[in-house]
């Protein structure tokens, strides 16, 4: 794969909620089924397309989920996620969401595979995840790409990896960095998203229980 930043300047356009603050974990060889069981997310209904999550999330975040007063009460503290699979990944996808980038919780996501996972909040607090097999290869903050931690982190060729996403690691100029995010993590699971995959997949939705 030789995919860049520049390959991603439709996500914050096509989804500007998401563009706002999201979180993507992208983990090999599971069920969406099973991606849920390891959020220990309350199963929902299904939804056609990425537009419809983020529809279904609004009225979640507005207290208008129906749904969601049928599974649990409503001073139980959940959050919203939504699965997929695509070309043997599993896909989950949080709007205003942070559960798969929290330290407490990708071991368990990715237990027994390969977990790939970045995040964004409305602050513009950034992480990325490359876990393997339990253990953490890679992680950094996308806005400070130079300040990295895990067994991979200074391997010979990582440097370059980032830079080739379009990460800037001289100058630590900010542009497309969520974007180089997304391409990072297309090189490290062959999974090119694009807005027309997206609104073709199945979402299952879930009700994760907040840490």
């Amino acid at each position: 794969m030789t995919a860049h930043a520049t390959d991603y300047t439709w996500f914050e356009q096509r989804y500007p909620v998401l563009g706002e603050a999201y979180c993507l974990a992208q983990v090999q060889g599971i069920s969406a089924d099973e991606l849920l069981r390891r959020f220990d997310a309350l199963p929902g209904g299904e939804v056609t397309g990425l537009d419809a999550v983020v529809a279904a999330w609004e009225s979640f975040d507005d207290g208008e989920d129906e749904q969601a007063e049928a599974l649990f009460p409503s001073d139980e503290d959940r959050l919203f996620v939504a699965v997929t699979e695509l070309d043997g990944w599993a896909l989950g996808v949080e709007p205003f969401g942070y559960l798969g980038a929290l330290d407490e919780v990708v071991p368990r996501l990715g237990e027994g595979t390969r977990l790939v996972a970045h995040f964004r909040n409305s602050m513009g607090v950034d992480h990325f995840h490359w876990w393997e097999h339990g253990i953490r290869r890679l992680h950094f903050e996308p806005l400070f790409p130079d300040q990295r931690d895990g067994s991979d982190a200074e391997a010979p060729g990582i440097p370059e990896l980032l830079t080739a996403c379009g990460f800037d690691l001289e100058t630590q100029a900010h542009d497309l960095h969520t974007e180089a995010a997304f391409a990072l993590a297309e090189r490290l699971t062959d999974l090119r998203l694009g807005p027309e995959r997206l609104e073709a997949a199945t979402f299952r939705i879930g009700y994760a229980p907040r840490p």
